[in-house]
């Protein structure tokens, strides 16, 4: 994803646009974090379906380019349609992305991610 800079005051991203998933995943490694010292990310959860579906939802940073994650931010379990945001302060390395796991019985989640960095 393209990095948005926002007036000249921070990044604004969509790393995860919004829409259904049924299985576990990551977002490819995103760089240029290393200027900033927080990350403001929401998480905004449309529609949960399935039986006893959960969804776990990190962000994660890499010291080594993307060989290693560190889950340096971590949102609440989600079981239903919901909306979180969460504060993540330095440290945190260059290299983010967000990762997620999706458990339960046919389990599938509308969701997006957004965060804003300074």
């Amino acid at each position: 994803m393209p990095f948005n800079n926002v007036s000249g005051i921070g990044i604004r991203e969509t790393p995860v646009p919004s829409a259904a998933a049924t299985t576990s995943g990551a977002t490819a490694a995103l760089s240029d974090y290393g200027v900033a010292k927080t990350i403001r990310a929401q998480l905004n959860v449309t529609a949960a379906s399935g039986t006893v579906p959960t969804l776990d939802v990190t962000i994660q940073d890499s010291i080594d380019g993307g060989a290693t994650w560190n889950t340096v931010g971590t949102f609440t379990q989600k079981t239903a349609a919901s909306r979180e945001v969460i504060n993540v302060t330095i440290p945190f390395s260059n290299t983010l992305r967000a990762a997620w796991t999706i458990a339960g019985t046919t389990p599938s989640f509308t969701f997006a991610i957004d965060w804003y960095a300074e």
